[in-house]
């Protein structure tokens, strides 16, 4: 939940200063699934990363492309949304090297 609220929070409050580079947002967008797709799948260790898991996060994505293209300070944008996509997409490839790690293992491993 308070990776939600932190999201939203740099979602939907002006930007004070420019974004120096397109590259770094896009990270940023990437960094930030990755972490609510951890978060989502380890929530349900007992299910496998899938379709109901992922959608949830992609309408994420999409609301806050929404909500922004209505605020007078921020603008949709596609490239936002497919590097949140990109985020979803990457995590399965991490969790590999993540349950590599003895506590992320328990976690996966005893839901409990």
């Amino acid at each position: 939940m308070v990776a939600l609220l932190l999201i939203s929070y740099l979602a939907f409050t002006p930007i004070s200063t420019p974004v120096i580079d397109e590259f770094n947002d896009k990270f940023s967008h990437i960094a930030a699934f990755i972490v609510l797709a951890f978060l989502v799948d380890f929530s349900w260790p007992q299910t496998s990363w899938n379709l109901p898991k992922i959608a949830p996060l992609i309408g994420y994505g999409l609301l806050i492309e929404v909500v922004q293209a209505l605020m007078p300070y921020r603008i949709f944008s596609t490239w936002d949304l497919l590097a949140d996509v990109l985020g979803l997409l990457i995590y399965p490839l991490l969790l590999p090297l993540l349950l590599r790690i003895p506590l992320i293992r328990r976690l996966r491993n005893d839901p409990a």
